[in-house]
């Protein structure tokens, strides 16, 4: 008998053992290649040099780039334009911008010494020569190793000097456009001990760091005379930036691996039946009956938690109208001036990325504290007050955040500007402070999952399976954020850069994607709509899909930031792959529903289901269809930093996460809230509403906007594509931003209306019907399982 039970011991830790070894070995593949690409970037990266000019005179330093990369963070810019394609979208990219400048000064300064006139007065066979003798001179690298010092020829002084002689006169007047006077203000920073900001003028380091971001982009890597450290991007052909053979190649063999693969899943997927499979028969489906659930205090208590997600989600959409209203009148809003001044447009964009990720994160924390006494079986003593606790830090987090960043991108915190306010990289505006409450916030959270699910975990041998890889998937929501703590304000940029895409990409995109397919399947299994054994397997194969392409896939954010050019080829290939296994969501979003057509008028979860359709279909079209076609290192060069990236974040962040993270709120408040005073009609108008918008807001705005500015920066050049004036200045541009006032429209009324529905159903929450240590059913996850 005991050896019986031995075997069926061992044959249950051993359930699924081959797909369990692909995807270890997946991950230990492509982790392994990312650190080692992240070695690669650490060891060719740009040098931060002395700069001195011909004569031995130094013009400045390391310190005075480092200085200027603090300035630009800690008035948030990257929330205002880009360095080096990065950041935001309404001023220009700084990068490409001081190049032009310091490439045209440089022509200025040979047609002045060699004609006596400037550059635009030269003939064009004069102009050619100057052009290329700029181009020859530009390309060549004159830093030296040994020394750590870069020696600029006559022309580059030059050219530095228009550069300062630029952003003094901006950061002094304003740019014109939304841009405020005088936003660099000595009086911010004491005049020594400064954190992080060298001494003397900050906005004259912040036009060096400029400047060096424009040497880098332009000027050849060591022992390579066709490419510079940016893989020769900003596209600016009179610097010799123009796109690179490795671009072109590794775009055609990106979408032809992608055709091979997804032929290849395909087969494995309909083959080995690696799809979830219903657990229950035509005329069979499960019967619900939500009055006799059984609700505990820490679940009851998960309702305040989405409230505040809906305010959240409320107050981020209006910063986000405010941001698409700027664009049209980028120094007032309807006339009124105070706002901008009170709201600018840097502080706005930060706030609106912050909020998305507060209210998203929350509706994922809530979720996790009502599944947790499911789960495990039983209410655990104090979980109240943990839930309670970690509410009250989530408002302070969230309140003592916005001001924070407000504050510090005013420049009223001094040298605490990194420690309080905003740390300036987008995604990550959070102060250091901050950042550490929010941290400790998801250690609390992961706490309570475990004390919650701690008897289930034990209950389940296979350590594989479905429990323990929720609890896998949670420990990962904070492990992998805490990879934002490698950044601090003197970190070279394209290092830094490396690690913040391991938290918008690889925590967003690929964490949370994880996190997202395992509730999905844990939530079908426990309401009896899949078996659990199908399920765990489908996991399995899901999991090894997203992260296997994902993870090297991040590789498309260091395509032009400095890193190596082998992240073209890694970047564009893994990219491509990323669109194979959300292709299959859309059979996971038909399969939804089948089931909600067979739950038919009694089914109480429609809700959940109809954004989990809207999640699955987001998934294909915005990270899928419109990520690769960014992503393409041939679109990309020159659409870097453009309009159709918001195009995909719209549609991947609000539609895929977005969506899903309403649909964990409506699951989860379905079974605390009386069923008398639930309102799936009025949901339904919600769920129509939102998805309108979103669409509209994407496909009749952003869309083709981002194809208009990508064709100029095809025809002009990229700067040309950034200049604001320039670009959003033409008619049809601020007549399809106007435009966009109709579907924004459309989906704030949607907000509104999911904000008074869960305000009014948090007055009918149900009362608790089962005490701590008190028994609830969990048979779907005992050691049994389905046949």
């Amino acid at each position: 008998m005991e050896m019986k039970q031995s075997k069926i011991s061992s044959k249950n830790h051993t359930k699924n053992g081959f797909i369990k070894s692909i995807l270890i070995g997946v991950l230990l593949l492509a982790f392994t290649v990312l650190l080692a690409g992240g070695y690669w970037i650490f060891k060719s990266e740009a040098p931060r040099p002395l700069v001195k000019d011909q004569s031995g005179k130094v013009l400045f330093t390391k310190k005075s780039i480092e200085g200027g990369q603090a300035v630009f963070q800690k008035y948030a810019l990257m929330d205002y334009g880009t360095v080096l394609g990065n950041g935001s979208y309404m001023g220009p990219d700084y990068t490409a911008e001081a190049l032009k400048i310091y490439t045209e000064g440089m022509q200025n300064f040979y047609a002045d010494k060699q004609w006596n006139t400037s550059f635009a007065k030269l003939t064009k066979d004069k102009q050619s020569v100057i052009r290329d003798q700029v181009v020859a001179e530009i390309r060549q690298n004159r830093y030296a190793k040994k020394t750590d010092t870069l020696v600029l020829t006559a022309a580059q002084v030059y050219g530095l000097d228009q550069v300062r002689n630029y952003y003094r006169n901006v950061f002094t007047k304003g740019d014109g456009w939304g841009l405020q006077p005088h936003l660099i203000k000595e009086t911010d920073m004491p005049k020594k001990n400064r954190a992080w900001v060298d001494n003397g003028s900050q906005i004259t380091q912040v036009a060096d760091f400029f400047f060096w971001t424009a040497w880098l982009s332009s000027t050849d890597r060591p022992n390579d005379k066709k490419i510079s450290y940016t893989n020769n991007w900003p596209y600016y052909q009179d610097a010799g930036n123009t796109l690179t053979y490795s671009s072109v190649l590794w775009s055609g063999v990106s979408i032809t691996l992608l055709s091979l693969f997804m032929a290849v899943i395909l087969f494995l997927f309909y083959r080995y039946h690696l799809g979830m499979q219903e657990a229950y028969t035509p005329g069979n489906f499960p019967k619900f009956n939500l009055r006799k659930m059984p609700v505990t205090s820490s679940q009851v208590k998960s309702g305040k938690f989405f409230v505040i997600v809906v305010i959240l989600f409320f107050i981020q959409v209006m910063f986000g109208a405010l941001l698409a209203h700027y664009y049209t009148e980028p120094e007032s809003f309807f006339g009124m001036k105070w706002i901008v001044k009170l709201f600018p447009f840097s502080f706005s964009k930060g706030a609106h990325l912050q909020l998305a990720i507060f209210w998203i994160a929350t509706a994922w924390l809530g979720l996790g504290i009502y599944i947790a006494p499911l789960v495990g079986g039983h209410e655990p003593k104090r979980q109240g007050l943990w839930v309670d606790i970690l509410f009250w830090a989530l408002v302070v987090l969230v309140f003592g955040s916005l001001i924070g960043q407000w504050l510090g991108m005013k420049g009223y915190l001094g040298n605490e500007w990194f420690l309080l306010g905003n740390q300036g990289w987008e995604y990550l505006e959070l102060g250091r402070f901050w950042q550490i409450i929010f941290a400790i916030g998801m250690v609390i959270w992961l706490y309570i999952m475990f004390r919650g699910i701690r008897n289930a975990l034990k209950r389940e041998t296979d350590k594989g399976g479905l429990v323990h890889l929720l609890f896998y998937a949670a420990i990962a929501v904070p492990a992998f954020y805490f990879f934002a703590f490698f950044i601090q304000p003197d970190s070279d940029y394209t290092m830094a850069d490396y690690w913040r895409w391991w938290i918008v990409h690889l925590w967003v995109e690929g964490v949370f994607e994880v996190f997202a397919v395992v509730v999905i399947g844990f939530l079908l299994v426990q309401l009896k709509l899949v078996t659990k054994s199908s399920t765990v397997k489908a996991l399995y194969f899901q999991i090894a899909l997203i992260l296997g392409s994902g993870v090297i896939g991040i590789g498309h954010h260091y395509y032009y930031n400095g890193s190596a050019e082998v992240w073209i080829g890694l970047g564009s290939v893994f990219s491509a792959l990323e669109i194979i296994p959300l292709t299959l969501l859309i059979l996971e979003a038909y399969e939804h529903y089948k089931m909600l057509r067979n739950g038919g008028i009694d089914f109480p979860y429609k809700s959940t289901f109809w954004f989990l359709i809207s999640t699955a279909i987001w998934n294909l079209v915005g990270a899928g269809v419109m990520g690769f076609l960014i992503n393409l290192p041939a679109v990309n060069y020159f659409e870097h930093g453009q309009q159709l990236t918001p195009a995909h974040a719209h549609a991947s962040m609000m539609g895929v996460y977005g969506m899903f993270a309403i649909s964990l709120l409506l699951f989860s408040l379905r079974n605390i809230v009386e069923p008398k005073a639930w309102n799936d009609r009025l949901l339904k108008w919600v769920c129509w509403l939102l998805n309108i918008g979103l669409a509209g807001m994407v496909f009749i705005s952003l869309l083709p906007i981002g194809f208009i500015q990508l064709k100029m920066a095809y025809n002009q050049g990229y700067w040309a594509s950034r200049d604001p004036k320039l670009f959003f200045g033409q008619s049809i541009v601020h007549n399809l931003l106007l435009i966009r006032a109709v579907p924004d429209t459309i989906f704030l009324i949607g907000v509104i209306l999911l904000v008074v529905f869960c305000i009014k159903v948090f007055f009918h929450l149900r009362k608790p019907t089962k005490g701590e240590e008190e028994q609830l059913p969990s048979e779907v996850f005992t050691l049994k399982d389905d046949k």
